[in-house]
């Protein structure tokens, strides 16, 4: 059946006086109503069917300093934020579309009382409409800090939507509520893990308190530094917990497994799939994944120079490692760059024929999620992989961390959680002795604010999140949490060019593109005739991108070069959004978030 749709409580204040009463139990073509409804454990799970779109796969990471261009942000929030363009009278959201979820969720959870039925199952549904309510919350308190906190369906003379803000100490302590209940009583069986069960609700509970408790000791202008150790034990015990008691693993033991997690239509039976988003032509549901190669985005140098060489030293301590071309940077690297960046000779079609990367973009072309198969790729929203929402490799990358913040972390530990990730590919193991007695150089330079007896792991524990979960989502909100703003205005690059001319970009020695200056093709005078007719020829400082060093260097953005947009982050308020100025001149109780006022 249809899932329920009832405007958000936060339309009404942008409506005004001018909202009907009968916009409260506006259904989407369906004759349920709450007279009739949410009587049975049954239609409590028919309803939270409906919420699940609340939580989505990514399969990017969009607008973090692991992308190098994107057609898809030129006009993105995060965009204009570095531009200095953002504003108050230019920022959307905090409208009805921004609140739905909650107006959702609460209204299942106010009329709950009505059920009958097994007590155990009902708090299981209950359990699950609070973790899609502390979801909600949690990207709100990352977007703005303090917000307003609803946990009832508000009617349109109710006084609470003009009510101000609650702090950020009350909002997180009150999800925090909500997922402790939905871990204590969400049903833990596994029979189809595209649900919810007790170990999405743990993991959940977990990356929240990561995520709260590293905010809380990297941001010290809260002045909450002293409450982020609550947080990282609880994400440790949580995650601890899974580890403990959920039978999960690490699957594979080789590239082409870690490859399948990404670009498999049969994840439901895998023993690291915490929670999926199952796709499937028998039933109609299918996404967009083709589009991460070659549409409208490529990866940047940044997160290509943060994979390992195979025998597990960084590749940035190679000697000229900034200045390797397409096909070197690839050889004796960790197995899972060439399963995230697009390699040479990677082919997507049964000819065999290889892939030309495009320096347009940067050259550095994802093809992780990218789905391997024809059969599974059929264009536009029509392609069947399942996407992992939750996985085990996250739960031990949190587990780690969490320990590594509060100086509680061992060699047992780490081999317990980030060599396990690493053995599935045949990485070396981490060392705790040695990685705290040698911080990488390059790593320290990008996380200042690292510091203590722990340094050096936790500089490899950020090394090994960003490599083994990029393009899943996570890197724009771990930068924000580690107060790292400031790498996102560092303009991204693409790969290195080292003159103009021709250039192998797949790996059999015969050029197949090349970087020329519009008018002048005398650097590829001299390739064979046949060479010249295939090439396909790419012109600096037209379109989109331009050479460091104007005929060599890595590929630059010309967005990002000034007249234009250069990039900048304003420390005092970039970690949070305005609010729109509409919306505080409906309700002149809502302040601005911190650095905004």
């Amino acid at each position: 059946m249809k899932r329920i749709n009832y405007i958000a409580l936060a339309s009404l204040v942008f409506l005004g006086v001018s909202c009907k009463k009968d916009y409260l139990d506006r259904t989407s073509g369906s004759a349920i109503t709450k007279e009739v409804f949410f009587n049975t454990p049954g239609d409590l799970a028919t309803y939270t069917n409906g919420l699940y779109k609340q939580m989505r796969a990514e399969y990017t990471d969009l607008y973090s300093d692991n992308i190098a261009l994107s057609n898809n942000d030129q006009n993105a929030e995060v965009r204009t934020l570095l531009a200095g363009t953002l504003s108050p009278a230019t920022v959307k959201g905090w409208d009805k579309d921004a609140w739905a979820p909650l107006r959702d969720v609460n209204y299942m959870l106010n009329n709950v009382g009505k059920v009958s039925g097994d007590p155990a199952v009902i708090k299981h549904y209950i359990g699950i409409a609070r973790l899609f309510r502390a979801n909600f919350y949690y990207k709100m308190v990352k977007k703005y800090g303090d917000v307003p906190w609803y946990s009832q369906v508000l009617g349109t003379s109710s006084e609470d939507l003009y009510k101000a803000k609650d702090p950020r100490t009350a909002v997180v302590d009150s999800l925090m509520k909500d997922l402790e209940f939905a871990a204590a009583n969400v049903l833990p069986a596994r029979t189809d893990n595209s649900y919810i069960t007790k170990w999405s609700a743990l993991t959940l509970l977990s990356r929240i308190a990561l995520h709260e408790g590293t905010f809380r000791k990297y941001h010290t202008e809260l002045n909450l530094q002293n409450t982020a150790a609550t947080f990282l034990e609880r994400a440790a015990s949580a995650s601890q917990e899974i580890i403990n008691n959920g039978g999960f693993v690490i699957s594979g033991n080789n590239a082409a497994d870690y490859r399948a997690l990404f670009s498999s239509n049969n994840l439901s039976t895998n023993k690291e799939i915490i929670f999926i988003q199952k796709n499937s032509r028998d039933l109609g549901v299918a996404n967009n994944t083709h589009t991460v190669l070659d549409w409208q985005w490529a990866l940047s140098a940044s997160l290509a120079n943060e994979f390992l060489m195979k025998d597990g030293t960084p590749f940035t301590s190679e000697a000229n490692y900034g200045k390797k071309n397409f096909t070197e940077i690839f050889q004796n690297r960790d197995p899972r760059l060439a399963e995230t960046v697009m390699p040479p000779g990677f082919s997507n079609n049964a000819a065999g024929t290889p892939y030309i990367t495009r320096p347009d973009f940067g050259g550095l072309l994802q093809i992780k999620f990218y789905p391997r198969d024809p059969a599974l790729r059929g264009g536009w929203d029509l392609n069947y992989t399942d996407l992992p929402v939750m996985r085990y490799a996250e739960v031990l990358l949190i587990n780690a961390e969490a320990k590594a913040e509060l100086a509680k972390l061992t060699q047992a530990d780490i081999d317990a959680t980030v060599n396990k990730i690493r053995s599935r590919v045949g990485m070396p193991a981490l060392n705790l002795a040695a990685a705290n007695a040698t911080p990488d150089t390059y790593l320290a330079n990008q996380y200042p604010a690292v510091s203590g007896v722990n340094k050096g792991v936790l500089l490899e524990i950020r090394r090994e999140r960003r490599v083994e979960l990029a393009c899943e989502g996570f890197r724009f909100d771990d930068l924000y949490r580690w107060k790292a703003g400031a790498l996102l205005a560092q303009a991204p690059g693409g790969m290195y060019i080292p003159a103009l001319g021709g250039i192998d970009v797949t790996g059999d020695g015969v050029a197949d593109i090349a970087i020329l200056k519009k008018g002048d093709e005398s650097p590829i005078a001299n390739l064979p005739a046949a060479v010249k007719e295939k090439i396909v020829k790419f012109y600096v400082n037209e379109g989109t991108f331009f050479l460091e060093n104007e005929t060599s260097g890595k590929v630059m953005f010309l967005d990002d070069k000034a007249p234009q947009r250069p990039r900048s982050f304003n420390e005092a308020k970039y970690y949070y959004f305005p609010i729109p100025i509409e919306q505080t001149v409906l309700n002149p109780k809502l302040e601005q978030p911190m650095g905004w006022k």
